[in-house]
């Protein structure tokens, strides 16, 4: 039936919408640092998590939000700072360990702080469905999709007009040229890394109506996340978008007509064809070697 198909196709885009996010911010990393961050998942469940804790204290939601936010990007620049800018002349495996550390800490921490129950966050706007064609869309879904497409621009602006995002993408391309020309190529690094806290904190409190939140969330969205940078390319920022929409809508797709069991089966298998025909993803940057 359409209205089934529908109804598959919303939830694909947006649980999709979160998963591009969260891929933006390992690009991000990726491209100022070549370093993937696998302590991404950890910002989005603190931005959840925080955002509950402190509206149940009776906060007001919108600075709630604000606050959840500024604590991920504490916590981005602390795991820079602290972990990565020590290492910084350590092999890319040696560094990517180091964020498997930091995303151990920080989930045994929010486990300390939140315990192990999943909590809920109310609606954004109403809880009255809306009724398309037969299918079902929750209200908060127009705030993943709108939320995330304010961020996708709001990204595209910050690295073609701003100094700060030329800076970053100058870093990523070379380090050494980029120090001479008198760029603070740590200062840049440890900006990346709180733009992608930020990033995945954002995408943790629009998403936690929907799907709930809890210290372990970032797990398994961190790990999509990944996948979905992979299959559209590391340091491709359309990649990351379209990876992720792509990613959410086949696991949407799978769960509805073969069964839920296989979600992430399928959404794992995914990065395996795309790798496997396509080694640098969808929109991966062709390589070229002189001889």
């Amino acid at each position: 039936m359409f209205s089934e198909f529908l109804q598959y196709l919303f939830t694909g885009i947006t649980i999709g919408a979160t998963y591009a996010l969260i891929a933006l911010g390992f690009t991000l990393i990726y491209n100022a640092s070549h370093v993937i961050n696998f302590a991404q998942g950890e910002f989005l469940m603190v931005g959840g998590m925080a955002t509950v804790s402190l509206t149940a204290m009776g906060v007001p939601m919108l600075l709630a939000v604000v606050l959840a936010v500024i604590l991920a990007g504490v916590l981005g620049i602390a795991l820079q700072r602290l972990a990565i800018a020590p290492a910084k002349n350590a092999d890319v495996v040696t560094l990517i360990i180091i964020t498997i550390g930091a995303s151990i800490f920080i989930r045994g921490l929010a486990q300390l702080v939140w315990g192990k129950e999943y909590h809920v966050m109310a609606n954004f706007s109403s809880d009255e469905p809306i009724q398309v064609f037969g299918a079902v869309l929750n209200t908060q879904s127009l705030w993943v999709l709108g939320v995330g497409a304010i961020l996708v621009a709001v990204l595209v602006y910050f690295f073609t007009r701003t100094l700060t995002g030329k800076a970053i993408l100058a870093t990523s391309m070379n380090k050494d040229a980029a120090r001479l020309v008198g760029i603070r190529t740590q200062v840049v690094l440890m900006l990346a890394f709180m733009v992608s806290a930020l990033l995945g904190s954002v995408a943790g409190i629009v998403v936690a109506p929907i799907t709930f939140t809890s210290y372990d969330i970032g797990i398994i969205l961190g790990l999509k996340g990944f996948v979905a940078a992979a299959i559209g390319g590391l340091g491709s920022g359309m990649g990351a978008v379209v990876g992720g929409l792509a990613l959410g809508v086949v696991e949407a797709m799978a769960a509805g007509y073969l069964s839920s069991d296989y979600k992430d089966a399928v959404a794992f298998s995914m990065i395996l064809l795309v790798l496997f025909f396509l080694p640098r993803g969808l929109f991966g940057a062709k390589v070229v070697e002189r001889v």
